[in-house]
């Protein structure tokens, strides 16, 4: 990490701009980044995504955004957005949440024309244990539907969750520090 003036950079320098290289996985970030998880906690198998075009309805099935579990269980990818004190740009967690057949079926038939007018936002359960923030899975939550390109807004239910009161209230640049630490990337 490059001093400033004399001086290693604060966690808010780390995230504005600065370099770093991460103490676990030993490559360089430049500010902050989101983290994803690639399937929902559910899958059972490899995670290797296949054509969100090849969606099926029955059967397993894993896509970058599409989640079907024995024909029976719906979850589509989102991202959940926390403020950072300091920032303007939010701190995101790609997350999967479930949806109903029929409101999976609906956001699988508007994804190809990016047009979700009048659709949501619809009730789901979140799908991810997040690291820094315990008791994640199965939360009830919000799946907003998303603006022409982007993935859905999901938002927890349960106010007094930690994670809803950062989604609410936001983080300091520390915290976010902490989190990437707690997903292997350790700032030096």
């Amino acid at each position: 990490m490059r001093l400033i003036f004399g001086r290693k950079p604060s966690a808010l320098e780390k995230l504005k701009s600065a370099t770093w290289h991460c103490a676990s996985c030993g490559d360089p970030h430049v500010g902050m980044f989101d983290l994803a998880s690639s399937a929902p906690d559910f899958w059972p198998g490899p995670k290797v995504h296949e054509p969100n075009g090849a969606v099926r309805m029955e059967g397993d099935f894993l896509s970058e955004d599409f989640c079907v579990l024995g024909g029976e269980d719906f979850f589509v990818r989102g991202v959940l957005e926390i403020p950072v004190h300091g920032l303007d740009q939010s701190f995101g967690f790609g997350i999967w949440s479930t949806l109903s057949r029929s409101n999976f079926t609906l956001y699988v038939e508007r994804f190809w024309e990016d047009d979700y007018e009048g659709l949501g936002p619809w009730t789901g359960w979140f799908s991810n244990e997040l690291r820094g923030y315990p008791g994640t899975l199965n939360q009830p939550c919000w799946v907003e539907t998303p603006l022409p390109g982007q993935r859905p807004l999901i938002v927890l239910a349960n106010d007094d969750h930690p994670l809803a009161v950062a989604q609410r209230d936001g983080i300091t640049a520390e915290r976010v520090l902490e989190i990437y630490e707690a997903h292997g990337h350790a700032p030096r």
